[in-house]
């Protein structure tokens, strides 16, 4: 800031915040200042650059300058500022309290508080560098905050007013504000959105239940088990996509429990061994715990894709899947649950015997599924599945087709 300007912009600021509170008292400068609109364009009538981020320091320097002389006579104080000034923000904010009679130290707490919301409970990219703390003699005050984020040479602007703050963890923000194109390109945590009250909840029972807690839910992120869905950006299903030992446990549990366990669910004629098998991936999916669910791409196994990936829709599997699942339900209705329980002995069944359950790789069971996809009336967009070359081998053969001759003589492309 050159000194010319400087000095113009706290004379500025101060006339048009004295004519604020002589028209409209001084809480009226608070919520102006709260607005960020408003703040803009206070500090571009100031002759700032109208679009730049150094408007938030400026604007509050000039006003801590200004209003310096005249603070006791409006009985408004601007406390903290930008850098090092922003870290004397307590300091000050209980040296104005003993001179006007309020309380300094929560005034001090409630200065660290907003600091900490908006560089913890809100994670978005922007580094805080500037707190400005206004505060009137009735104890009513407004924060104007400022992050950047160096990565994007933008900058956020965070607005707090204390008549609006219901909560400081919940929604307590006026406004923040940024250019469009600060917000899309990195995820945003805000634990301060009334959506985020169950995951507060659990973050202070977590903190309170001793390290020991903390470590294990530590571990049981790293391996990966949390309920997240994060998809890849492939279409197809690639046996990296597919935590193998469960469906070997699916697998497994249809071909052992299925024909022992099904007598009287499997009342459809036709249903058989293909059939169990989708029944229990739809099994686990109504009654899996969801720290099953990272790889949803497992779950294509039991009725494929419509594109072909992993292979065709198998019509006759899914009709017997829906017709035996209609009459477990139905037969429910009726006060008779023995034939849901048995489909949820699938997914009971798949969970024990996924520790020793062994099988085929994903690529192999993939192949076997396009292979006799065409008995199964497979079927995709491009239309029926056909049967494969007899010359089409197993994978890991040296003449085995490339993966654009299989969809070819599946008939998918």
């Amino acid at each position: 800031m050159p000194p010319w300007l400087a000095t113009r912009m706290a004379q500025l600021g101060r006339l048009i915040v004295e004519a604020l509170v002589l028209e409209f008292g001084r809480d009226e400068v608070l919520r102006r200042l709260a607005h960020p609109f408003w703040f803009q364009s206070f500090g571009a009538v100031m002759g700032m650059d109208w679009h730049s981020s150094g408007i938030t320091t400026s604007v509050i320097g000039a006003l801590k300058r200004g209003l310096g002389p005249v603070q006791d006579e409006l009985g408004l104080y601007v406390c903290g500022g930008r850098g090092r000034h922003s870290r004397k923000t307590p300091d000050e904010l209980r040296a104005v309290s003993d001179k006007i009679g309020l309380d300094g130290d929560a005034l001090a707490r409630t200065s660290k508080l907003v600091a900490k919301v908006d560089s913890a409970a809100v994670q978005d990219g922007f580094q805080l560098y500037l707190h400005a703390f206004v505060v009137d003699a009735d104890g009513h005050w407004v924060v104007v905050q400022q992050g950047m984020n160096d990565a994007t040479s933008t900058a956020r602007r965070y607005h707090w007013l204390s008549e609006h703050v219901k909560s400081f963890v919940e929604e307590p923000h006026s406004a923040i504000e940024a250019l469009d194109g600060a917000t899309h390109h990195a995820p945003i945590i805000n634990m301060t959105d009334r959506l985020a009250a169950h995951s507060r909840e659990t973050t202070l029972e977590l903190t309170q239940a001793g390290p020991q807690r903390v470590v294990d839910t530590l571990r049981w992120l790293r391996d990966g088990r949390q309920p997240h869905c994060q998809l890849p950006h492939h279409h197809e299903v690639k046996a990296s996509d597919v935590f193998i030992r469960r469906l070997w446990g699916t697998l497994a549990a249809a071909a052992d429990r299925g024909p022992k366990d099904f007598a009287d669910l499997l009342l459809t004629p036709g249903v058989g061994a293909r059939t169990v098998e989708s029944l229990a991936l739809v099994s686990e999916v109504i009654y899996g715990a969801p720290s099953r669910f990272t790889d949803p791409g497992r779950f294509s196994y039991a009725h494929g894709g419509k594109d072909g990936h992993p292979f065709p829709v198998p019509l006759a599997v899914f009709d017997k899947t829906i017709g035996t699942l209609k009459h477990a339900v139905s037969a429910a209705k009726l006060g008779n649950k023995d034939r849901l329980h048995a489909v949820r002995t699938l997914d009971t069944q798949a969970r024990m015997l996924e520790r020793a359950a062994r099988g085929d790789d994903w690529t192999t069971l993939v192949f076997r599924e396009r292979r006799r996809s065409h008995r199964y009336k497979g079927m995709t967009v491009f239309g029926p599945a056909q049967a494969p070359p007899p010359r089409e081998q197993a994978p890991g053969r040296s003449n085995l087709p490339s993966n654009r001759s299989r969809q070819l003589s599946l008939g998918i492309s």
